[in-house]
């Protein structure tokens, strides 16, 4: 029998869902499309168990489930809430066994939530942790692939009913040949993917990030209650830096085979004024520069936070004139590793700078 860390109801998905856009570092998708979805899930089948990733024997059947498209896409085209557990069901059919626990593929935005659905409706605990500790904008970019672990066979399903099932040959080619069929999906598609052992969860998992998207989202609206300062609190979990305060001047953004592409210009406020601040992005923000020198990249984490609500700002959100604090903060120790740094740091994006963590204080 698993130990349950905690049980999770309905009116918990208000904090998870912001606390997973605090960390989608403004990609994941919309966090309030997929709270909807959990939310209803759990009202129609019961609240979901979340357990610590050691409470899994070695022999279970760990699989994560996700969204994946464009995120200005998925907040015009909503699931009807069916899709994750038909990829979910149909990956069991493939693997000839019954799945023993759910994984979120990734803590940010709208994948922080999506988990929920399926725990909900299977009635099976969710690991409280993801593949990633953030949100990335492909698919093989998860620790998963750091510790060998197969990406298919994957199950994608879209609104319409079709469903594909793919085997390949790398996590890379998943990436290239799921989002293809996203694409033709028409922007987005629902998934399973990464179907692991419980043995393999242990050491592959990011822990501990639904627990912290909880505290997260429970942390600004108890500090918004109390007429506090809700980017100072933040800014304390989170151990982060503020690297910039100002309000967005500029924003270049569109949607390039299935990504939301662009970089958004910042003007200086307080004790900001007179500088300048860049934010790149491809779906979740990846690079940070200050008055034309870099100061942070992927796989840190950067985001922005409203200066006066500390409600997070997504990077399909933003427009001219919005007041916005970025913020820094530490990556998952697995992706400064050299695979880890390969996979995600700033020149497999196209950036010509080596990753060097940001001096944290």
């Amino acid at each position: 029998m698993m130990k349950t860390l905690r049980t999770i109801h309905a009116e918990d998905l208000e904090d998870i869902a912001i606390g997973g856009a605090i960390l989608g570092t403004g990609g994941g998708g919309d966090p309030y499309v997929g709270k909807l979805m959990a939310q209803e899930a759990i009202r129609k089948h019961g609240p979901v168990k979340l357990v610590d990733v050691d409470e899994l024997p070695d022999d279970a059947l760990v699989v994560p489930v996700c969204m994946m498209g464009a995120p200005t896409v998925m907040t015009e085209k909503l699931p009807q809430g069916d899709e994750l557990m038909n990829a979910f069901r149909q990956l069991e059919k493939v693997l000839g066994r019954k799945i023993d626990a759910v994984l979120c593929g990734e803590a940010g935005g709208i994948n922080s939530t999506t988990p929920f659905v399926v725990a909900a409706a299977s009635g099976l605990p969710l690991v409280d942790g993801d593949g990633m500790g953030r949100a990335y904008p492909e698919l093989q970019m998860e620790t998963f692939t750091l510790h060998g672990v197969s990406a298919t066979p994957m199950v994608l399903c879209d609104d319409k009913g079709n469903s594909l099932v793919l085997e390949t040959v790398s996590n890379g080619w998943t990436e290239r040949l799921a989002r293809a069929a996203t694409v033709e999906m028409g922007g987005s598609a629902l998934l399973a993917f990464y179907p692991m052992s419980g043995e393999v969860a242990k050491k592959a998992v990011v822990r501990g990030t639904l627990s912290l998207c909880v505290n997260l989202g429970r942390t600004l609206r108890e500090t918004r209650t109390a007429h506090a300062d809700p980017v100072a609190a933040i800014t304390r979990l989170l151990g982060a830096s503020i690297i910039f305060h100002g309000r967005v001047k500029d924003v270049d953004r569109r949607t390039i085979g299935g990504f939301a592409r662009g970089s958004a210009r910042f003007d200086g406020l307080d004790d900001w004024k007179g500088h300048g601040f860049r934010l790149d992005f491809q779906n979740e923000f990846l690079m940070a520069e200050r008055d034309g020198k870099i100061i942070c990249t992927t796989p840190d984490l950067i985001t922005l936070l409203e200066a006066e609500t500390g409600a997070p700002v997504t990077a399909d959100s933003l427009r001219y004139g919005l007041r916005l604090v970025a913020l820094a903060f530490p990556c998952n120790p697995q992706w400064q590793t050299p695979a880890g740094i390969a996979l995600v740091g700033p020149r497999y994006f196209g950036y010509d700078t080596d990753y060097k963590p940001y001096a944290f204080t």
